[in-house]
This record gives structure tokens, C-alpha cells and sequence, in this order.
């Protein structure tokens, strides 16, 4: 894939959770006609973490795909996984700040991408659902911990019995 579909489907991805931010920036600073600058540094935050992923990205090996899945899962206990994610709730005063608390909120989800399929509209779709709810839903240990151990689990699977992990291809 090249570096624009990259970016396009990362941005795709990422701006329906970013719409009751939009929402709120609207309402704090000026209307409508602050909109257009808060998307674009909030895409431009989300391009450069593409084209950061992008540069980096190579096939996986199952445990090394594995390795990024459970520290993913991990990351979504840690407290700097909440605040961050916290921070995506609250008003913030422009689209790069709220770009750059959503990577902190989301890089963990990425990182779980770009380990098991980067090109799969399934894990895409499954991921962006995700991000959309925890962006509208303040955090949970009832839903957060499920979540959390069912990542930690696919990467356990993802060592144990690799073909049973959709859209997962091993680098050989």
C-alpha cells in the first residue's frame, strides 16, 4: 500500500470518534468556522502517526506479532492509557492537542493493527468501534478489563495457533 492510502485509511479510522470533540470545540470557540482548522490538525497529528507507522512497518513474525498484541492489552490497564483517554472526553483548545491525547488514548489499538493485519477492513472496522466508544464512554473496569484480557488472549492465540487468527499472516 502506499503512503496516501496509508494516511487516508488511518484518518478514515480515526475521525468518527473525533466528531463529539468537534462538537465541543464548536460550542467553546467560535462556531462553525473554528471546524475546519480543529480537523485538519487533528488529521494532521493522525497523518504524521501514519506516516510514522508507515516508515516502520514490517511484517511480524507470530511471536513478535504476539509481543506487540499482549503489551497492547497491557496498555489498556495502565493509567496513562486513562488519562489520556480521559482527556479525549474533556474540551480541549485545538485539534493538535486533542490529536495528540487520542494517540496517547489509541496507540496501543494501532499497535494491535499493525500486528495482526494492517489491510483488514474487519480488524479496522472492529478497532474504529473500539476507539469510537472509549472516546464517548469514561473508563470502566468492567468493560476496560474484559477488553484488555481478550487482547492479551489473541496474542496468546496468536503464538499457540496462528491460522486460527483472522486475516493474521505470519512474516515466514
Amino acid at each position: 500500500m502506499e503512503m496516501g492510502g496509508w494516511v487516508a485509511m488511518m484518518a478514515a479510522m480515526m475521525l468518527p470518534g473525533a466528531i463529539p470533540a468537534v462538537f465541543r470545540a464548536a460550542r467553546a470557540g467560535g462556531g462553525v468556522r473554528t471546524v475546519p482548522l480543529f480537523v485538519g490538525s487533528y488529521l494532521a497529528v493522525w497523518a504524521l502517526v501514519s506516516v510514522v507507522a508507515y516508515a516502520l512497518y514490517r511484517p511480524h513474525a507470530a511471536v513478535a506479532a504476539a509481543v506487540v498484541v499482549i503489551a497492547a492489552g497491557i496498555y489498556e490497564l495502565t493509567p496513562l492509557k486513562r488519562y489520556f483517554r480521559r482527556r479525549c472526553r474533556e474540551t480541549v483548545r485545538s485539534g493538535i492537542e486533542f490529536g495528540l491525547c487520542c494517540v496517547g488514548s489509541c496507540i496501543g489499538l494501532m499497535l494491535l493493527l499493525v500486528a495482526i493485519d494492517v489491510m483488514s477492513v474487519a480488524w479496522m472496522t472492529v478497532i474504529a468501534v473500539i476507539v469510537f466508544v472509549q472516546k464517548l464512554l469514561p473508563a470502566k473496569a468492567v468493560v476496560d478489563v474484559p477488553l484488555a484480557l481478550a487482547i492479551v488472549g489473541l496474542g496468546t492465540l496468536i503464538v499457540l495457533a496462528p491460522s486460527a487468527v483472522p486475516g493474521f499472516m505470519p512474516d515466514m
